[in-house]
């Protein structure tokens, strides 16, 4: 028998429709099982249990009445702290930052909010986004549930450790390289990374997607449903369309898939990773696909330039700030970002340009292919206390060369637990399909979530 925080989003619906639970008797037991978690893990910010308990109690009044304001009414919902949400301040995770109250929901809220979903609190980031780990100089430490002497990965890291806690079954991080995909490896989620303006952000950059962070992929669909509407405000975002998010197997047979095992450069994947992948990829030959070892997208040269870039840009943001603020930047940061002062215009430039390279790869490698296959991790765990998988600001980027270049080619990617390491800790299975193949994507993912079967023991809670 599930627990009540286990239950899916679209399980949890069928019985606020049926009146066998109302949303108020579920947040009475999700609001304790949190208060069990969070002091160990750490994941939330802006947490209010009261004000999601008046919530609550008017959805149950709603749903007694056959009357629901949403598809989603009642339901919770996690967001990741840089997604703003009206009256909430943005730290960015930094105790650098200026703490100001947003004047409105950005546009991954909005359609939450207009669903009829709660919003049970936003959840925590590294400084500036800008780390693969759960280290903030604002939040402290958010832990891994399954290992909280692990890292659960970031840069959307309170939302992989919430949803592996079982605080709710949706949650919504971003990803610019790899943060929502990494740490839902980590912590054994779905992590969908839309193809790029598919769910409208704001801000927006280059690469910078919004995305559902599941335990299942019907509920990652079920979100999808209201997060991939048109919103001006980013000015990627695609035009409406009417897409079907119901999930139907596809089949399988004469499936052209490359199997990339080499990142190509940076950390060299766990064995037992590489193993656990391979597993997968036979599953899918097993159902007609035809499976090939396919080479690496990345190389040195790219990595090495997008680390320019993108320590210029950085170190843009931390001259804007005032001296006592930037005294309070995590070391790690000011240290990544120090070499820029030396760079040259041209270097921060032609660093920036290598996207344009990693996206022509991206866009050859599906002239002969359907899918690809790859580890979505190169590591499969890493202290909690560190603020990246490697530790050292030199080399910032080794661990994201499975997901950065998918970002940067605008492609649909989504991490799915494909097994365990021998010390128990989750492993990811990276899914890429063509850009606009986001529906498709997800009914592979589901096959797949098929053969494999539910995952049976998520993290328990500590004793009260």
């Amino acid at each position: 028998m599930m627990e009540l925080h286990e239950l899916p989003a679209t399980q949890l619906l069928a019985l606020f429709a049926s009146r066998e639970l109302s949303p108020l008797e579920y947040y009475d037991h999700l609001l304790a099982h949190i208060e069990r978690w969070e002091p160990s893990i750490g994941a939330l910010y802006a947490f209010n249990p009261q004000r999601v308990r008046e919530q609550a109690r008017a959805s149950s009044e709603r749903w007694s009445k056959g009357a629901p304001r949403g598809w989603l009414d009642g339901v919770p919902v996690t967001l990741k702290e840089l997604i703003a949400t009206q009256g909430d301040c943005i730290p960015q995770g930094s105790r650098a930052s200026s703490l100001i109250a947003a004047t409105a929901d950005a546009p991954p809220a909005a359609r939450m909010r207009e669903s009829g979903a709660i919003i049970l609190g936003k959840t925590t980031v590294p400084d500036f986004g800008m780390l693969s780990s759960g280290l903030s100089s604002f939040h402290g430490i958010t832990r891994n549930p399954w290992d909280i002497r692990c890292n659960p990965g970031g840069s959307s890291s309170g939302a992989a450790a919430a949803a592996a806690a079982g605080y709710g079954p949706l949650h919504v991080g971003t990803d610019i390289g790899g943060s929502v995909r990494l740490p839902a490896g980590w912590c054994g989620l779905v992590g969908f990374k839309p193809t790029l303006g598919r769910i409208p952000i704001d801000p927006y950059y280059t690469g910078r997607c919004a995305g559902p962070m599941t335990r299942t992929v019907d509920d990652c669909a079920l979100m999808m449903g209201y997060l991939a509407q048109p919103d001006a405000r980013d000015a990627t975002s695609l035009a409406a369309q009417a897409l079907d998010w119901n999930l139907q197997a596809p089949s399988m047979q004469g499936l052209k898939i490359g199997l990339m095992l080499d990142p190509g450069c940076g950390f060299q994947p766990d064995n037992e990773v590489c193993e656990a992948v391979r597993q997968a990829a036979r599953l899918f030959e097993a159902n007609g696909a035809q499976v090939a070892l396919i080479g690496p997208v990345m190389d040195r040269r790219l990595l090495d330039g997008l680390d320019d870039f993108w320590r210029a840009r950085q170190l843009s943001q931390l001259q804007a700030l005032s001296t006592e603020q930037r005294a309070k930047v995590l070391p790690y940061i000011e240290d990544w970002a120090a070499p820029a002062a030396k760079m040259s215009a041209v270097q921060a430039v032609e660093g920036f340009n290598q996207t344009f390279e990693i996206r022509r790869r991206c866009a050859a490698v599906f002239e002969d292919l359907d899918l690809v296959l790859s580890p979505t991790n190169q590591v499969s765990s890493f202290p909690a206390e560190w603020p990246s998988p490697g530790n050292d600001p030199r080399q910032p980027f080794e661990h994201i060369v499975f997901t950065v270049p998918w970002n940067m080619g605008e492609q649909p990617a989504l991490s799915i637990n494909c097994g365990f390491t021998s010390e128990g800790m989750p492993i990811g299975l990276q899914m890429i399909a063509p850009r606009f193949s986001d529906q498709w994507l997800l009914k592979c993912a589901k096959a797949y979530e098929n053969w494999r079967g539910p995952i049976k023991h998520w993290p328990s809670a500590p004793p009260r």
